[in-house]
């Protein structure tokens, strides 16, 4: 096997929220040679991307150039992994290089599969197919939603394994919005398909959910899934029994799955059919190689995964490290702490804040509430968080 071209002290698979956030908080932290593996040339906000799809947003505003956000001392190797010889602590790129490591962070989100579902991905080349899962569909939906004056519109929610799959409902809130504030909403059949038996994982905030759905008059249906995408027909299995659906609009969620090179690589359990890296959801260290990390979508942890749950990730990560890096034992562990902030309308959102045994976990404490839909909760995550995100979380300061 031949030599590795180059080697850092600390290497990270993946240039989004959670690579960027270790990668800065190791820097400011004192720790020299790092180096970030990312392809993509533009860093996206995707927590914009539903605002962008309901019409609160500009694509504009959801991405900035990837060499502007990595954090200033830190390399940007600008490739694509193709295979990790955890064995060797050495990293395959798409170009041929091989890059070594003392230490490996894998911070790759969720791949999005549109054709998971046999029809779905042909779907989304078609004017009535849209998602909020990526920058161009979700400028698509923008468009497409806000022209709706009548017929059916049906959205999808993803099955789990998924990113904060509940967020996949807001532009399906922030249309009805639209449509009812327009006197048109009477007139359109919505259709909400999810695959999970309510709202929502967690009794109270399913509840809160549900109320939008109620006031909306949108038609949800439970515990079902979609196994084929027709031209203008969703083909559904809820409780045994199969239906065809015609639509006039789609807004599907994809099913998603780690990226193949984490199990290709002997980095997830033999047993995991979707391939996650298999880490301790504690230290969020391999169980496997003890200079392998990981954080994000793509780790094993024991809660609903979210780009909210990747702060508090990357700063235990950020901790063990420095504590391996002077051969002591990590000691930092991640409690399970995510949140899925839902958009119900043009003005309110649910703060849905909660920890791995599915409990509410509200940020400001004793605040019970806080996952109610409230004008202040949306204030913030619409206009305070992209900042936040961009001029603290990348830095390595939040």
């Amino acid at each position: 096997m031949p030599s590795p071209a180059r080697r850092h002290r600390v290497l990270i698979i993946g240039g989004g929220n959670g690579g960027l956030s270790v990668a800065g908080r190791l820097r400011r932290a004192g720790i020299q040679d790092i180096a970030v593996i990312e392809p993509r040339e533009q860093h996206v906000f995707a927590p914009l991307q539903s605002y962008i799809a309901g019409g609160l947003a500009r694509a504009s505003q959801a991405g900035r150039p990837q060499a502007s956000v990595t954090p200033r001392g830190v390399a940007w190797i600008r490739d694509r992994v193709v295979r990790v010889h955890p064995n060797d602590s050495s990293v395959e790129l798409e170009s041929g290089d091989r890059v070594g490591y003392e230490h490996l962070v894998i911070a790759v989100g969720l791949e999005t599969r549109y054709d998971a579902v046999p029809g779905l991905e042909d779907a989304m080349k078609r004017p009535d197919g849209v998602s909020s899962y990526t920058l161009d569909l979700a400028a698509k939906a923008s468009h497409a939603l806000r022209d709706v004056r009548g017929g059916t519109v049906v959205f999808v929610q993803q099955p789990e394994p998924a990113s904060a799959a509940g967020v996949s409902q807001k532009p399906m809130y922030l249309a009805c919005d639209w449509w009812r504030a327009r006197g048109v909403l009477a007139g359109i059949r919505v259709v909400f398909l999810s695959p999970e038996p309510a709202a929502f994982g967690i009794p109270a905030i399913s509840s809160e959910l549900q109320r939008a759905l109620d006031a909306y008059g949108i038609e949800s249906r439970f515990s079902a899934r979609v196994r084929e995408v027709r031209t203008g027909e969703v083909v559904i299995e809820q409780d045994g029994r199969t239906e065809v659906l015609a639509y006039d609009l789609l807004h599907a969620a994809p099913p998603q799955s780690p990226p193949a090179f984490i199990a290709a690589s002997g980095l997830s359990d033999p047993a995991d059919p979707h391939g996650f890296v298999d880490n301790d959801p504690g230290t969020l260290r391999s169980r496997r190689f003890a200079n392998v990390w990981a954080v994000g979508d793509a780790a094993t942890v024991d809660t609903l995964r979210s780009g909210g749950g990747i702060r508090p990730q990357a700063k235990v990560v950020t901790t063990n490290i420095r504590a391996a890096l002077r051969a002591q034992s990590p000691t930092a562990r991640y409690d399970g702490y995510s949140v899925c902030p839902i958009t119900v309308s043009r003005r309110a959102l649910v703060f849905a804040e909660f920890d791995g045994r599915g409990r509410l976990a509200p940020t400001v404490p004793g605040w019970k509430s806080l996952y109610r839909a409230r004008r202040l909760s949306f204030l913030v995550d619409r206009h305070i968080l992209p900042w936040v995100y961009w001029n603290l979380i990348l830095k390595g300061r939040a």
